[in-house]
């Protein structure tokens, strides 16, 4: 029996997984192909959910998603990969393994990079994981019960980036709820001179509108020092008393993809053609953080859920068609958008690679909802013919604009 091994349960490789399994069982394979899942964690994360509020329908178990399409799943920490012997060396809880393959579909993601700043690894806090989020508000809670002391009521948030931004607005709703009221600061640094300036200017002054209706200060054009248990040192040489630092300043491809020939991009990421395929490497497929592929002719992907999911699709698809010797389908994306979640003032929804702003406030807020809480979530019923059809390598159309005209 062959054996596709799908090394991350996120978003590209939840999808990659269903969607082998879906084409294993159109091809009537199901005896020849055995597709396993390999990852740290037990659940799915819907990582973009993590800077939220409400943590209770951020992690699904696997077992609900991969065991009604028949995808086997195990827990291990990978720790090399050999793709000459075509080998996974792993770390489970019952020692160290090794995992052969016939094909392998890498899909481990990125992680937030950090820097070697003193005392950022001991002191700061981040939400890049599902753990790292559930610290975070034990965290928050922990600082609603204890006494006011200095910097208890202040957060500083370091990077003014998608992440950064969307955890800084949702921070005074999450702060209430934590029962840290009266007086609260929240601070966000950027090394740059405007905040989201990998977002682009026509948002620019969207954002700005909303962190000052949020009371949100910034710090721009300043590096952090050091980061210690009361505060953080900026290059300024402000000292700021804060409780809780969190780190959202740029992200970085798994450092799993180093192991592969050449071909990858300034942030890590292997280099894939439009069927997903590892450039001059053998029975190995890429999709999500991990993999930069031009989708459009143009423009390469962007590490986001609106990438990794199709990239997903279409690597689980062509994985298993690869394997059987069929005809493989090329990934083409020919839009592209983003909406930036700005808390309690509502949300931004550009379009485009220029981003051009399409809708604002609470109009831009109901997409947002809706991609967060529907859009990107896995059939849950425990279906396996709604999780192939969910799984088919198609790409959807883009998300709905509230009360603007599509042009």
């Amino acid at each position: 029996m062959a054996r596709i091994v799908v090394l991350g349960g996120g978003f590209a490789g939840l999808w990659a997984a269903i969607g082998a399994a879906r084409k294993r069982e159109e091809i009537g394979a199901g005896r020849d192909i055995e597709i396993c899942v390999i990852d740290r964690n037990p659940y799915h994360n819907i990582r973009v959910r993590n800077y939220e509020v409400d943590l209770s329908e951020v992690a699904i178990p696997l077992q609900q998603l991969l065991d009604p399409v028949g995808v086997s799943h195990g827990i291990g920490e990978v720790e090399a990969i050999d793709p000459a012997r075509r080998e996974i060396s792993l770390v489970t809880s019952g020692g160290d393994e090794t995992l052969s393959y016939d094909r392998l579909v890498l899909a481990l993601g990125s992680e937030v990079m950090r820097p070697d700043i003193p005392g950022l690894v001991e002191h700061a806090f981040d939400v890049d994981t599902y753990a790292a989020a559930l610290r975070l508000e034990d965290h928050l809670v922990s600082l609603g019960r204890s006494a006011p002391t200095p910097g208890r009521s202040t957060v500083v948030v370091v990077g003014a980036g998608f992440t950064g931004i969307e955890v800084a607005a949702e921070m005074p709703e999450r702060l209430a709820r934590a029962g840290i009221a009266g007086s609260r600061r929240i601070i966000l640094v950027d090394p740059n001179p405007a905040v989201g300036a990998s977002i682009g200017a026509h948002a620019r002054p969207v954002i700005e509108t909303a962190l000052a209706a949020l009371k949100v200060e910034t710090r721009l054009g300043v590096r952090v020092v050091s980061v210690e248990a009361a505060g953080l040192r900026l290059s300024s040489g402000e000292f700021i008393p804060a409780q809780t630092v969190i780190w959202c300043a740029g992200m970085r491809a798994s450092s799993l993809a180093a192991g592969f020939p050449d071909a990858r991009d300034r942030l890590g990421r292997l280099l894939v053609d439009p069927f997903m395929r590892v450039a001059d490497v053998g029975g190995v497929f890429a999709a999500g953080d991990v993999a930069s592929s031009v989708v459009d002719g143009l423009h390469p992907t962007v590490m986001s859920c609106q990438f990794a999911r199709p990239m997903g699709r279409f690597a689980g698809h062509n994985v298993v068609a690869d394997l059987a010797g069929l005809p493989l389908l090329p990934l083409r994306i020919d839009w592209y958008v983003t909406v930036l979640d700005l808390g309690g003032w509502g949300a931004l929804y550009t379009e485009g690679w220029n981003r051009e702003v399409r809708a604002t406030g609470a109009a831009a807020k109901a997409t947002k909802e809706i991609i967060n809480r529907k859009r990107i979530y896995p059939p849950l019923s425990g279906s396996k013919d709604e999780l192939f059809a969910a799984a088919a390598p198609t790409v959807q159309a883009p998300p709905p604009t509230y009360g603007v005209p599509r042009r």
